[in-house]
């Protein structure tokens, strides 16, 4: 693959496990009609503030890149740890498929395990961090683009502040490490990667946010064996979503954003969905 392409390909793979911490989750506070709002986080920049207790939550993302024509797909579910909800579990599956492989079709790329622990704060606080680190699973096959041929690790530190009460900020850094990862030839290397975001969210009204955020990642791809090479991506990513609120305790919320390449992506674009149902588990069971 030209080193263009390979670059491609790493960025969808962070696309998905940026997804994977980033999410939505249901404010505490309400509004004047006693209906909850939207917590204060983004879709790509992950928000420091685990699930309440008695709280699931189902999201999926989709973005598909015009000139690439790498598109991806995730679905997380994210648990609070009964109990306890300072530590929280999810796991995150993802569907791809990698443009620079036109015959390849779409697939299912890797599994992701997560866990965070809310060690500053919470969803009410003017400051919360909240680390996390995820397992990923090889499920991926690599000669069609769609994984990284082995075990990895990944790391993230997001830190939420309360800036003003209508403007919330997010900021992310994080690291990836893949021992054994493989190129399309089977070829092994040990690669890393480095991600850090940022986003401004203004709760313009209690049921609908503004978002603009702003992600860059550097990651490794194997080239040959022992031998990699570095790519970065930097994309501005403007937003809006809203939310729909049900007796029963059922939120959702859907979102939409236009990824736009700057600096190493300059001419990139891309259209960002999202969806996101939230309840509370044991009130719907009784119902």
């Amino acid at each position: 693959m030209q080193p263009s392409i390979r670059g491609g390909f790493r960025f969808i793979l962070v696309v998905a496990w940026l997804c994977a911490g980033a999410a939505a989750q249901q404010s505490t506070s309400t509004s004047s009609s006693s209906q909850p709002g939207i917590q204060d986080n983004s879709f790509l920049v992950e928000e420091a503030y685990n699930q309440n207790f008695g709280v699931v939550q189902h999201i999926s993302s989709f973005t598909r890149f015009w000139n690439s024509k790498d598109w991806v797909y995730s679905f997380t579910q994210e648990w609070p740890v009964p109990g306890d909800e300072r530590h929280q579990l999810s796991y995150t599956l993802v569907a791809l498929h990698a443009g620079a492989f036109p015959g390849s079709g779409a697939g299912i790329g890797d599994v992701l395990l997560n866990y965070r622990y809310q060690l500053v704060g919470d969803g009410n606080a003017r400051v919360a961090f909240a680390p996390r680190v995820t397992a990923i699973f090889p499920t991926g096959d690599v000669v069609e683009g769609r994984g990284t041929g082995g075990f990895g690790l990944q790391t993230s530190l997001p830190l939420s502040v309360v800036l003003v009460p209508k403007l919330v900020s997010h900021w992310n850094a994080g690291a990836t490490f893949v021992p054994h990862s493989q190129d399309a030839s089977h070829d092994r290397a040990f690669t890393a990667g480095y991600n850090f975001g940022q986003s401004f969210i203004w709760l313009a009204y209690p049921k609908f946010n503004v978002l603009l955020e702003t992600v860059f990642s550097s990651a490794q791809s194997v080239v040959a064996r022992d031998k990699t090479e570095w790519s970065n991506a930097i994309y501005l990513n403007p937003g809006i979503r809203w939310a729909y609120n049900f007796k029963n305790g059922l939120q959702i919320v859907p979102g939409i954003g236009v990824p736009l390449g700057v600096g190493p992506s300059a001419g990139e674009k891309a259209v960002f969905l999202y969806l996101s149902f939230e309840h509370p588990f044991r009130k719907l069971e009784k119902q």
